[in-house]
């Protein structure tokens, strides 16, 4: 079976394997849930581009993420629909995994690199009918809530993607791991070779987040009776891995048995450093900054006229791009934006530490910003909280019930490509709020920066690689991370709220030539430094 539509320049000729629990490539596949699946997609785009002899491995999701819609009262209301694809093939390949001591068949399909011009795409279902219903269920969901379920979906992408890899005639000469999810196939590879060195040759982990929570553990003798460790058992895991805590981390899995791993970012390369320091013979963990698409991701007419210095134009194509984004605000809210109006977009995964209600600390405040005549503003929140997370579901409930009171603040449903890109390329201000040092990377502001929205960021992840405050980016300096968490919030707040209402509006509306070239050099260090390109180029020449 022939898997590429692109003839391998030389450069990239090793044969690597690109695991990733989703993929985000085109709003048609729905088999993401947010950042990790953008920068994914991005990554095969790229791959394509630069002719890479990459294959991704992911896992096609029976029911996607979920669904965003409404209740009646315009709540947050998740639904799952099965979902039905005419553009992938059938392999014609079934391998079969042990999964809790029983024999699951997984299927292969894939996506042709030409569909949506992509490196080639394996996507694995076990929701076939030669299995029970119960092994079927193991990939409906996108990082399904039981614990056992989402073990065997992890056994499903790395043991299962490995054999399927062999079936295809596809074996690679490098295995990188998008995240711990994959780690299976290190145990999968350990036991072909019997030997943990031979396994390093051949693995490599990128590690996404510095958020302890989100790097998964399980008790070791779960993971054993699952067959995570393909066949091995706890004690034997235990002593090769030199590893004997009876809660098992993937993260730390993946780092004792990749010959290299890399964080997202230069901030994130510290933080990850200095969190996985107490690893013994761990490899080494450098930094490959993530990035976006431009290709994909970047308005062609908005880039011309930046190029062309022709910069009536480009005003004039961005406030075409707001009225489009406002047909979708005014088709979910009832509300009529004005695209003469500042215009500032919070859009990406609900999570309490990335603070979306960070604007609204101070109700009053808030008030008095959005009810200014002389300085009119805009405000839409838009994302998808983990549908099982009762508290991010409840910050975006009490965003929505908000907005009601207001006809210029909008909370918009269906967060994904499609109306991502809306928003990057429609805003004028693009609001990330992470605490610092938790957001390892945030790639968001890269494509919306890229579209002439300019960056109003905490000085975290990419950003502090990439901002010059009042130059290219507004930058919120954070408070001390030592503080207690309200102290934090409370000072970032301030220093947030001051330089939105002194600084950015002030410019918007008294200094419209300072700020289109302020937007102007945000796109241009954006497209030297953060296309995705860059990074795929370094992961083959710093990584494999």
């Amino acid at each position: 079976m022939e898997l590429f539509h692109y003839p391998i320049d030389p450069k990239y000729g090793k044969k690597v394997a690109y695991f990733c629990m989703e993929f985000a490539i085109d709003q048609a596949l729905k088999n993401y849930s947010g950042g990790l699946g953008f920068l994914a997609g991005s990554h095969l785009r790229s791959a394509c581009e630069l002719r890479q002899h990459t294959i991704g491995v992911g896992i096609l999701w029976s029911y996607g993420y979920y669904d965003q819609s409404r209740h009646e009262d315009n709540t947050l209301k998740a639904e799952f629909r099965r979902k039905f694809y005419y553009f992938i093939k059938d392999t014609g390949v079934i391998v079969e995994v042990m999964i809790n001591s029983k024999p699951v068949k997984v299927k292969a399909y894939f996506l042709p690199g030409y569909v949506f011009g992509t490196a080639p795409l394996i996507l694995l279902t076990t929701d076939i009918f030669e299995n029970d219903y119960l092994s079927q269920t193991i990939t409906h969901r996108l990082y399904d809530a039981n614990e056992e379920t989402r073990i065997a979906q992890e056994i499903v992408l790395g043991i299962g993607g490995a054999k399927v890899l062999d079936a295809l005639d596809a074996t690679p000469q490098i295995y990188h791991m998008n995240e711990g999810h994959a780690l299976p196939v290190a145990f999968e590879l350990l036991r072909r070779f019997g030997d943990k060195e031979e396994v390093k040759k051949r693995l490599v982990f990128t590690t996404h987040t510095p958020e302890m929570a989100g790097n998964e553990e399980h008790d070791i003798h779960l993971l054993e009776r699952m067959g995570f460790f393909a066949g091995m058992s706890a004690g034997e895991v235990q002593q090769r891995l030199d590893y004997h805590d009876p809660n098992f981390s993937l993260t730390v899995g993946a780092l004792k048995l990749s010959k290299k791993a890399n964080a997202v970012s230069k901030i994130h390369k510290e933080v990850s450093n200095k969190m996985w320091a107490h690893v013994k013979d761990r490899c080494e963990i450098i930094s490959i900054t993530n990035a976006q698409n431009m290709n994909y991701w970047a308005d062609k007419q908005l880039l011309s006229w930046m190029q062309e210095h022709e910069d009536y134009q480009l005003v004039g194509r961005k406030k075409h791009l707001k009225r489009k984004l406002f047909e979708e605000v005014a088709d979910q809210t009832g509300k009529l934006f004005d695209p003469e109006v500042c215009t500032l977009v919070w859009a990406r995964r609900f999570a309490e530490y990335k603070r979306p209600k960070l604007l609204v600390r101070d109700i009053e405040r808030f008030r008095q910003l959005v009810s200014d005549k002389e300085r009119p503003i805009q405000i839409i929140w838009a994302g998808k909280p983990y549908p099982l997370d009762s508290n991010a579901v409840e910050m975006f409930n009490d965003l929505v019930l908000l907005s009601k009171e207001f006809a210029n603040v909008a909370v918009l449903t269906g967060y994904e490509l499609r109306l991502s890109k809306l928003l990057k390329q429609g805003s004028d201000l693009w609001l990330n709020t992470p605490r610092w040092g938790r957001e390892a990377s945030g790639t968001s502001g890269m494509s919306a920066g890229v579209n002439a929205s300019i960056n109003f960021s905490i000085d975290d992840g990419w950003i502090a690689e990439f901002a010059q405050d009042g130059q290219n980016a507004f930058v919120i300096p954070h408070a001390d991370p030592s503080l207690r968490i309200d102290q934090i919030d409370a000072i970032d707040y301030e220093r947030m709220m001051d330089k939105l209402q002194s600084q950015i509006l002030p410019l918007y509306y008294d200094n419209p030539k300072g700020w289109i070239t302020m937007a102007k050099n945000g796109m241009r260090d954006i497209l030297h430094s953060f296309d995705s390109a860059r990074m795929v180029d370094e992961y083959y020449t710093k990584l494999y």
